[in-house]
Formats: C-alpha cells, structure tokens, sequence
C-alpha cells in the first residue's frame, strides 16, 4: 500500500469512523453474550469506503436503504489481523479517536484470551467500553448484562455434582 493511502485513510477514519463492542444475548448456557467488535464507517459515496475494503482486505460493504454506503468489519480475525494492525501504523491524531482505538484494542485482546467468557472478563470489557465513543446508545445497560450472570435455582440444581468437587 503507498504511504500517502493510509495516511489518508487513516485521517478518514479519525473522523468518520467507529469502533464499537456490541453484547447480544445468547441461549446456550456456557456463553451468555456473545461479544462483537466491529469497525465501520458510513458515507453517501461509496468511492473511499472502497478503498477501506481493499486496502484493509477485508469487511463489507453495503447500501442502506437511505442510500448511505456502509463499510464494517466485524469479523474477529479480520479485526485483529487487518485492522488494529493498520490503525497502529497508520495513527489517529485526534486524542478521541486515539482513547476510542486504544479501549477497542484492549477488549480485542480480553476475547482473543478467552477472557469474555467469565463474567469477570464481561466486567472487564463493560468497564472498559463505558467511555468509547462518549458512551454512546446501548441496547442493553450494564445491569443488564450482568445480572443474566445470577444463578437461578433451576440453574444450580441442573449442573450435575461429581464426587471430588465438594
């Protein structure tokens, strides 16, 4: 990639783009969230966000319904082997951006170790979250989030007991 692309999408970025962790409920037992982070930037042209999809390799892109093109990555690989690379090369100047970027890369890294899947990890990454993006809208509160993390009666007596655990 010339020097002067990144650069320039970088400063594209700065200012347009979003870095975002998402919780969504899930129904199996083991994992009670699934944890998505994801990238993206929204433009009526589709000409730069072109350029995003090539030059990082990955993500989609996509017309909303309001004719706006919709470039994301979300994809967990994609992010840590594209994206965060990319934007630790190319930096962000303004100091938002650049909090906004360095919280996305430390919840990365809590799921790329497995951490999410304790509440002890989901308090981490809530934690952490808290301030991208100034807070930003959330479909669940942190309460939320948390409290699906209570074992119910019903829960505790289905978990089989072994001899040795007591």
């Amino acid at each position: 990639m010339k020097t002067e692309i990144g650069y320039y999408l970088a400063g594209f970025a700065d200012g347009e783009g979003s870095f975002n962790v998402s919780f969504r409920p899930r129904q199996d037992y083991k994992s009670l969230w699934k944890i998505s982070l994801c990238f993206n930037i929204s433009q009526k042209d589709k000409v730069i966000l072109t350029l995003f999809k090539r030059y990082l390799g990955c993500g989609t892109l996509r017309a909303r319904p309001d004719d706006i093109w919709y470039y994301e990555v979300n994809n967990l690989n994609a992010i840590w082997e594209k994206v965060i690379p990319f934007f630790k090369k190319y930096r962000f100047l303004s100091a938002k951006k650049k909090r906004d970027f360095a919280k996305f890369c430390k919840i990365a890294e809590i799921i790329k170790n497995g951490e999410h899947l304790t509440k002890e990890g989901v308090k981490k990454i809530i934690e952490i979250r808290r301030e991208m993006n100034d807070g930003g809208k959330r479909k669940f509160s942190e309460k939320e989030i948390l409290s699906k993390f209570q074992e119910s009666p019903e829960t505790i007596r289905q978990i089989p007991i072994t001899s040795g655990m007591i």
